[in-house]
């Protein structure tokens, strides 16, 4: 198993997260993102939020295995966990 292909796609995963959640509340909310963050926190919303922002790495996943490079793609599925258990935990 090489660790630095699963670590860049540990990496990837964890940023299209965040760009994804990133969109989401500027796209869809009259609010910055910092605002909107806090207002979702607030609400108790902030799983959902990090769930609409995981989208995009359903098509960063189909892309890498498109492409053949299943390690990578193992690490966007390895930070989709991560985040869950941070988000469940939190």
């Amino acid at each position: 198993m090489n660790k630095k292909e699963l670590l860049y796609g540990f990496l990837l995963g964890v940023l299209g997260t965040l760009l994804g959640s990133y969109l989401f509340v500027t796209l869809f909310t009259e609010y910055s993102f910092w605002i909107g963050f806090q207002i979702m926190k607030s609400q108790g919303a902030l799983g959902k939020l990090i769930t609409l922002g995981s989208i995009p790495n359903l098509v960063l996943f189909a892309v890498l295995l498109r492409l053949n490079k299943e390690q990578r793609a193992r690490g966007v599925v390895f930070a989709l966990l991560a985040i869950t258990l941070i988000t469940v935990l939190l």
